[in-house]
């Protein structure tokens, strides 16, 4: 099949705020764009599980299509059939008007598509470089040439990379620039991003968005999932909305549209008004016009995805956690223990007396002190005192790290992606040793504890790549749900699997983890209901007195980041600590009690969550000190 030719990716096409993809949703391409790739009723089952039902898409030319969604809407399968990972049971492919159905991914590449999956495919034991140039040349290659090609096009897309580092030694945002380089190196005709910003910080997501509509504008069609609205709005030519496989929404002005999109999104077809409005309690921003960042709905009413719908209920969008997921920043962000029902209202001041703890960058462990939201802080549940931690070439990636988490708190860590966070979290989950330094939960040390024996003393863990160490991806949901309570499900060394299955059916009901059934394939579910099954497991830790979450909202939409702040919050209530790592910013703003950011892999400084802190937050992340 000819393909068409493209303009140079650094042939000077303006970013995505010049490139008519602007936040006022003007569309830029001609009226005429060819369509590259279209499905028509395209279906595809897994067992009695409908995946996909009777989708029909158009992707054109020029165009950044959005592809929206809860987990387990069918969004990642849909990609998959396009990459050729799976073939569709119903419903035929046209690639340029002929028949396309492609066996396999080098089918796909061969015809100018190219992917990047949720979960990295990256060989960990080579550079950067070697990834980037595997299946490039059936020939003789020259390295040396290749590598200059490849710096000039990194440069070019502003994402820090080095082609010579080793791919088991980058942070797990290092490795998503990876995979983005290595399709776009290909010069693709069809683009699909499947969840691509998840693990990427602020501003490389601006970056990223940028090189997809540069991409675009070459005469590429762009396919992008996301779960954040602002990226919409930044970047969408269309959108279209999935819901158990079939297609509930399309739009063809969507950052126009963002209130029909997020309802088409979480509402069900057919459930009363009431109940909508239930559903919708959510993320409201109290967000200035014209803001990129403020992309959730004013809580007033709006349009019905379903064409049949009755009268609508306002969509009352109040989780600032869930406005922070989906890229809305708040002009004035709550705090804990501030009520809000509708507008966001100015945060309460509190007394000296009350104020949450802020440590300092001494080693003294912060004193107990009164708590504004009930809950005493009595004692700390987690004392970290002078941790290190060196990679393979003895590089210090944590240096001389001392923190302190109380019961009954929420302390979370910031910092741009590669600054220590990972090697902490590593640490504390017993997945790395520490060069220098301990740790200690609830006094006793753990510093050379083995995960097992961490879950013994009542530590949850998520780890930052659940899928390479979260799960077990081979076995089932069942046994997946319970790896950290088997000794509860045994008698005389035999697993009692009906006790095994009533207690996955509840946990999958309790953590709304969505499978055809908890016997099915680990491996063969979402990325988001892999994330929810191991929060589920390690939340329902029995007894749990400290949680280590590093990133649990990656790859979440709407409604499952809710719930799992809702989670993490109940546990904080229980008296839990929680040490929370995110790339996320605003998420930590709405959900911590304090925030301590890494640089270099040093506390640069620890402050309340509170608004008028953002500006000094950012400068720490930067590396600057006052």
């Amino acid at each position: 099949m000819t393909q068409p030719a493209l303009v140079p990716l650094d042939a000077g096409v303006p970013p995505a705020s010049d490139a008519g993809h602007a936040a006022d949703g003007v569309d830029a391409r001609p009226a005429s764009a060819p369509a590259v790739l279209t499905l028509d009723n395209v279906g595809k089952q897994f067992g009695a599980f409908h995946a996909l039902s009777g989708v029909t898409l158009e992707l054109r030319a020029g165009e950044v299509h959005c592809l929206l969604g809860e987990n387990g809407a069918g969004k990642s399968t849909l990609c998959n059939v396009m990459f050729g990972v799976h073939q569709p049971d119903t419903g035929t492919l046209r690639l340029d008007g002929q028949p396309y159905r492609p066996r396999s991914p080098r089918d796909a590449l061969a015809n100018g598509i190219a992917m990047v999956h949720q979960h990295f495919s990256l060989v960990g034991d080579v550079t950067v470089l070697d990834n980037l140039l595997l299946g490039q040349s059936r020939g003789w290659l020259d390295r040396r040439a290749r590598a200059g090609h490849v710096r000039r096009l990194v440069e070019d897309l502003g994402l820090a990379l080095d082609p010579d580092a080793a791919i088991a030694d980058l942070s797990v945002g290092e490795r998503q620039r990876v995979e983005i380089v290595k399709c776009l190196i290909r010069e693709p005709r069809l683009l699909v991003l499947d969840e691509p910003t998840a693990v990427l910080l602020p501003g490389e997501i601006d970056a990223l968005l940028d090189v997809c509509a540069r991409v675009a504008a070459r005469g590429c069609a762009v396919v992008l999932v996301t779960h954040k609205l602002a990226e919409i709005r930044k970047i969408a030519t269309r959108a279209t909305v999935l819901q158990s496989g079939r297609v509930v929404a399309r739009s063809d002005r969507p950052a126009d549209e963002i209130d029909r999109l997020v309802r088409a999104m979480i509402e069900r077809p057919g459930t009363p008004p009431a109940e909508r409005a239930a559903r919708g309690a959510n993320a409201h921003a109290d967000a200035a016009p014209g803001n990129d960042r403020a992309d959730m709905a004013a809580g007033g009413h709006v349009a019905d995805a379903d064409a049949d719908a009755t009268a609508d209920a306002p969509v009352s969008l109040d989780n600032a956690a869930v406005a922070a997921a989906l890229g809305a920043t708040p002009a004035v962000a709550p705090l804990r223990g501030v009520e809000t029902a509708g507008p966001v209202a100015a945060p309460r001041t509190w007394a000296a007396s009350e104020r949450p703890p802020v440590w300092s960058l001494s080693k003294q462990p912060p004193m107990p002190a009164p708590s504004p939201y009930g809950r005493p802080l009595s004692d700390e549940v987690l004392l970290v005192d002078g941790l290190s931690v060196r990679d393979a070439q003895g590089v210090t990636r944590l240096d001389d790290c001392t923190l302190v988490v109380n019961r009954g708190e929420i302390v979370g860590i910031a910092g741009v992606e590669g600054n220590g966070q990972t090697e902490l979290g590593a640490a504390l989950a017993g997945m790395t040793r520490a060069s220098a330094g301990r740790f200690f939960i609830e006094g006793k040390p753990l510093t050379d504890a083995t995960p097992r024996e961490l879950t013994a003393a009542g530590v949850g863990i998520v780890p930052e790549d659940r899928h390479a160490v979260g799960c077990v991806t081979e076995m089932s949901l069942i046994d997946n749900l319970l790896l950290n309570r088997l000794d509860e499900v045994s008698r005389h060394g035999f697993l009692r699997r009906r006790a095994m299955r009533a207690q996955a059916i509840e946990l999958m009901a309790r953590f709304d983890v969505r499978a055809a059934s908890p016997d099915v394939r680990f491996g063969g579910l979402s990325g988001g209901n892999q994330q929810k099954a191991v929060l589920a497991r390690e939340l329902t830790l029995d007894p749990l007195v400290f949680l280590m979450a590093a990133q649990p909202t990656r790859g979440l939409d709407v409604g499952a980041v809710a719930a799992v702040y809702d989670h993490i919050r109940a546990a904080r209530d229980r008296g839990v600590g929680v040490l929370l790592i995110s790339s996320e910013l605003d998420e930590l703003m709405a959900v911590a009690d304090r925030i301590i950011v890494l640089y270099r892999g040093k506390i640069m400084g620890s402050c309340k969550p509170d608004p008028l802190q953002r500006e000094r937050i950012g400068a720490w992340m930067a590396g600057q000190t006052s």
